[in-house]
């Protein structure tokens, strides 16, 4: 028999395998703790045509997270709360959200980050970045409109980038269309297979509760109450008695109809985006969210790889990385001070890592950084693939922008930017407040809610998509950098970028129809009144080559 001594040699080498057995066992632990960990996130974008719902449902969902403890409206009467996500002086006063926001909280032992996004036009550049850094989004529908102009748009954003869509009809508590009629938009407009996973029983004034599909249970509007079915469906005879016959004979002849003809549910097609699963309710009633977010939790996928320029990343990856989708100035009005918003694609983020900015190699220390809930800050020392935080920005950031430790350089995709189709030359009424109005444009434009253009005479011009987004910009240089400007509407609608290794040689194509500019990170840009002045410049100057602001990261970087 061998000693147990530690006189004896092999008493050694018995510890060393130990040891080794007990180090494997914990490292496997901490690897398949990591994956847990990641597996539990959710990122998903809400988007919808403006009025459709989308902030009130996403205040219910943060109101049933715990989140809050009081849920507002996007329009609050006086002395009532506002929404959480609409934290800018200006949205509570115009009633609509004019900036994303991102929320975080815990559920049912998931972690979800809600990003709220603008609905209106004015403000689609945010939503479009928005919609980058998420891994499902929330098509919300207003019952009585069907699908609108925005909601169109925003669906193609995410269709491009195959992010899952699921879609919640909201307001069943008003006059509606045929629920198998807005299943039909959905693939007629949209072209998007879909599945219901919850109905409505009836809707406006008989609207008396929803069918869970999946789990056999009707809930009662008015009632409070809930009917399990169990195997028989809505054929029970539970159903009589406590909704009125018509609408229990339309129950179930739409039951017949969707069972017999209508979608599969395939949670690997939801997760591929080639299949929504459809919810019905009122968010503003807070019916029918409790069963969305139950559902949407363990349908929604969890955060998946990254496209980089040269390949993939992966959550589960060692090396920490992620990319600047958002720079929000003043959150804080006491502090004044700029958030970067970061979504971290693989590896583990600790407060106070060094890590390297890829666009200019600067290495540097991050050591502020907060947990998100709109405008609130929570300090955060650790967070993971699928979260998002906020890294306090000195000036160092800009949208885009990818950070990692590991030794090899990694850019993520460029994120999209588009073209302004209207444009207002912009100058302080008081020369003595020029450089509050200089560190207001310069942040604003940082923000990339509206671009910043310079001329040969360091004029400021302003490129926006609406002209809501000229109002919004006046009242935060108001109210936030003490500065009144005055604002010069000039006709341009078209902006192009331009490639070329001499900009002072673009000087000699102005003229009255033609304007160089340049933008924020100093690039020429040449303004035409019209596509026809486009065209004609075209026709005349082949050898110039003009890009459109869709392609401007890629091209001239």
């Amino acid at each position: 028999m061998l000693s147990s001594t530690k006189n004896n040699p092999l008493y050694f080498c018995r510890i060393s395998v130990e040891y080794k057995r007990l180090l494997f066992y914990q490292i496997g632990w901490k690897e398949m703790n990591i994956i847990e960990l990641i597996n539990k996130r959710r990122i998903f974008g809400i988007i919808s045509h403006p009025d459709a719902g989308k902030t009130t449902l996403t205040e219910k969902l943060l109101l049933h997270g715990g989140a809050i403890r009081q849920a507002g409206t996007v329009r609050a009467r006086k002395n009532a709360k506002f929404a959480k996500s609409d934290w800018m002086e200006i949205e509570k006063q115009r009633g609509i959200s004019v900036t994303s926001s991102v929320m975080q909280f815990e559920y049912d032992d998931k972690v979800i980050s809600i990003m709220d996004t603008p609905g209106h036009n004015d403000f689609g550049e945010d939503t479009y970045r928005i919609l980058t850094s998420v891994d499902s989004a929330v098509m919300v529908i207003d019952a009585a409109k069907g699908i609108e102009v925005q909601t169109k748009k925003l669906f193609q954003v995410c269709s491009m980038r195959g992010i899952p869509i699921f879609t919640f009809i909201n307001k069943l508590d008003r006059e509606a269309m045929d629920p198998l009629e807005s299943m039909q938009e959905l693939e007629d407009v949209l072209g998007l297979p879909s599945v219901a996973v919850t109905w409505p029983i009836g809707s406006g004034k008989e609207f008396e509760g929803i069918y869970d599909r999946q789990r056999n249970v009707v809930s009662l509007f008015k009632k409070k109450e809930l009917i399990n079915l169990y195997d028989q469906g809505v054929s029970s005879s539970k159903l009589e008695g406590k909704i009125s016959p018509s609408n229990l004979t339309n129950l179930r002849n739409a039951m017949e109809l969707l069972d017999g003809a209508g979608n599969v549910f395939d949670i690997e097609l939801v997760r591929q985006g080639k299949l929504s699963p459809v919810f019905f309710g009122s968010a503003l009633a807070d019916f029918g969210v409790t069963e969305f977010l139950k559902h949407f939790l363990v349908m929604s996928p969890p955060p998946s790889s990254r496209k980089t320029t040269t390949g993939e990343v992966h959550p589960t990856d060692d090396v920490f990385t992620g990319f600047i989708f958002k720079i929000q100035a003043n959150m804080d009005p006491n502090h004044r001070d700029r958030l970067a918003f970061l979504r971290i694609c693989s590896g583990t983020f600790v407060r106070g890592m060094n890590i390297t900015l890829s666009r200019t190699g600067r290495q540097m220390k991050l050591s502020q950084s907060t947990h998100l809930m709109a405008n609130e800050r929570e300090t955060v020392d650790t967070a993971y693939a699928g979260d998002v935080i906020g890294i306090y920005d000195s000036g160092n950031f800009q949208i885009g922008d990818t950070l990692t430790n590991g030794r090899d350089i990694v850019f993520f995709e460029p994120l999209p930017t588009f073209p302004p189709e209207l444009f207002s030359r912009v100058s302080p009424k008081n020369s003595l407040k020029g450089k509050n109005f200089q560190k207001g444009v310069e942040q604003l434009a940082q923000e990339g809610a509206i671009q910043v253009y310079r001329n040969e005479y360091n004029e400021v011009v302003l490129g926006a998509v609406g002209v809501l987004q000229f109002e919004v910009f006046e009242y935060r240089l108001v109210n936030e950098y003490n500065t009144d400007i005055r604002m010069e509407n000039i006709e341009f609608t078209v902006a192009r970028w331009v490639k070329t290794d001499d900009p002072k040689s673009l000087k000699r194509y102005q003229n009255s129809r033609c304007m160089l500019v340049f933008d924020h990170y100093e690039r020429p840009v040449l303004l035409f009144t019209n596509q026809y002045a486009l065209r004609s410049f075209q026709d005349r100057y082949e050898d110039v080559e003009l890009v459109e602001a869709l392609d401007v990261v890629d091209e001239l970087e």
